[in-house]
């Protein structure tokens, strides 16, 4: 049964400058995002605002937004084959619990100007 559905658009050009402030990077993604974003070279921008429309969309399934959530607690990475997937600790972690739901699915695309990320929970 699907609990809560979130989508998110972000601009990438916004992102760009998220790249040179580590204060901002630190803030909002998890250390290992860090260092995966910084191996994507031009295609850095992209992957970072898709992986920040996926928190924002994370949040909106969850229903509560991101209140009481730090976003550097929802990490967005990829399986070994490419398939997208959201792990969660501590703050994240809590407020899926207190979901109901048990299962996460996320999409990501993106274009030249903008990243989009759709987000189901599922109780299984």
């Amino acid at each position: 049964m699907i609990t809560g559905i979130g989508i998110d658009i972000v601009h990438i050009k916004r992102m760009e400058r998220w790249l040179i402030d580590s204060k901002l990077m630190e803030r909002f993604f998890h250390p290992q995002e860090i260092a995966i974003i910084a191996s994507r070279g031009k295609s850095a921008s992209q992957s970072l605002a898709a992986k920040f429309a996926a928190k924002e969309a994370f949040g909106k399934a969850l229903g509560t937004g991101l209140a009481n959530i730090k976003l550097k607690d929802i990490m967005v990475n990829n399986t070994f084959n490419g398939k997208p997937e959201i792990k969660m600790f501590g703050t994240a972690l809590k407020a899926f619990s207190l979901s109901g739901a048990d299962k996460v699915h996320v999409s990501l695309t993106h274009e030249t100007e903008k990243a989009i990320a759709m987000v189901v929970l599922e109780k299984v």
